[in-house]
């Protein structure tokens, strides 16, 4: 979604300073004084807000109740925002990653699609997701037998663990096996195949541990020789909005059609994200399924209750505008190491 992280106070001001902008890490988090901490803790007299800049100019603020967390890990600049509007958000590199209030939105479409159009799905392996959120959705499946999740940043793992209540019972379960370790590498040294294999990585930005994900190669060489013979991959492909869409959704799109045979996009509205969101799933079998017949199987194979989709809201979910839509025709662009596209913002490995 965004490049930096600021908290400004009612007045304006961002911590103390009459530009307006915070005092903060080259394109990276604000540096927080002890008196805006002090602040942070006793809000009622003088709110606080936390800002991203989507782009050059556009910015998206929140009102902050506090701050969870805030730190550099190896790979990230990490956040954990108690925000009025969304709750709980996850903070990753200066983008919004998750908020507590619509993750729900963003994680059903991810996880769910994939698993009811696999006829039996028994095994899921995810990349990233190390908040919790996709692998709570993917338990839900009562065929599964197994779900890896392997995310690079054992402080993302840790400090989610700790503070995102609603997934501690996800991180115990005992179908999931947690792996700490570089999800490339990963699935390199790996000897079995999998149903299913979900991309819930941070959009690409430039030096973000992720962009590497996002390649043909790594489709080609790595990923995609394991997944089972009806195997389905399914990634979040970044903001797919009227404006946004060209950043790095159609890009992801036309890439992942070189490797597999049959793909389908789709969106939906996040309103955390301030955007229409996008993701890809893909194939060398089709999909055929239709509304009812995913009702069916969602009520037969999940246990609980979905909050945002059922098969009408899937089907309507693929179906584009004219704009995307000839955008994803058009699209010539193939994601490789050498031509990455990024999202607006810089990781840490950008900035040493």
């Amino acid at each position: 979604m965004a490049e930096a992280v600021h908290f400004f106070h009612a007045n304006g001001h961002a911590n103390g300073h009459a530009n307006g902008y915070a005092n903060g890490f080259a394109n990276g988090f604000s540096k927080i004084h002890e008196e805006t901490d002090q602040k942070l803790n006793n809000i009622n007299d003088d709110c606080c807000w936390y800002e991203e800049v989507i782009d050059d100019d556009l910015k998206w603020s929140f009102a902050l109740k506090r701050v969870l967390h805030k730190g550099t890990s190896d790979y990230q600049e990490i956040a954990l925002l108690d925000t009025k509007r969304f709750g709980k958000v996850l903070v990753i590199d200066g983008k919004m990653q998750s908020a507590e209030v619509d993750e729900f939105i963003y994680h059903e479409c991810l996880i769910h699609p994939a698993l009811i159009c696999h006829p039996e799905p028994k095994t899921v392996f995810i990349m990233g997701g190390g908040e919790g959120s996709a692998a709570r959705e993917a338990l839900k499946h009562k065929s599964l037998e197994k779900v890896v999740m392997c995310d690079i940043d054992q402080e993302v793992v840790d400090f989610c663990r700790k503070y995102l209540t609603v997934n501690q019972e996800t991180f115990c379960h005992k179908k999931l096996n947690l792996v700490i370790n570089d999800a490339k590498a990963e699935l390199d040294e790996r000897n079995e195949k999998f149903d299913i294999i979900v991309g819930d990585l941070a959009d690409p930005v430039e030096g973000g541990p992720c962009y590497q994900l996002y390649t043909k190669s790594f489709y080609e060489k790595i990923l995609k020789p394991k997944l089972n013979e009806n195997g389905i991959f399914v990634t979040q492909a970044g903001p797919a909005g009227i404006f946004t869409h060209k950043e790095v959704f159609t890009s992801i799109y036309n890439t992942i059609k070189q490797v597999f045979k049959y793909v389908v996009s789709y969106t939906a509205h996040v309103p955390s994200f301030a955007d229409t969101w996008g993701w890809v799933m893909a194939s060398d079998q089709p999909f055929s399924i239709n509304a009812e017949n995913m009702d069916k199987r969602i009520e037969a194979r999940i246990d609980g209750e979905l909050l945002y989709l059922n098969g009408a809201t899937f089907l309507s979910s693929a179906t584009m505008n004219k704009t995307v839509t000839l955008s994803l025709l058009n699209e010539t662009h193939i994601y490789t190491e050498e031509s990455a596209r990024f999202i607006h913002g810089h990781g840490v490995a950008y900035r040493r």
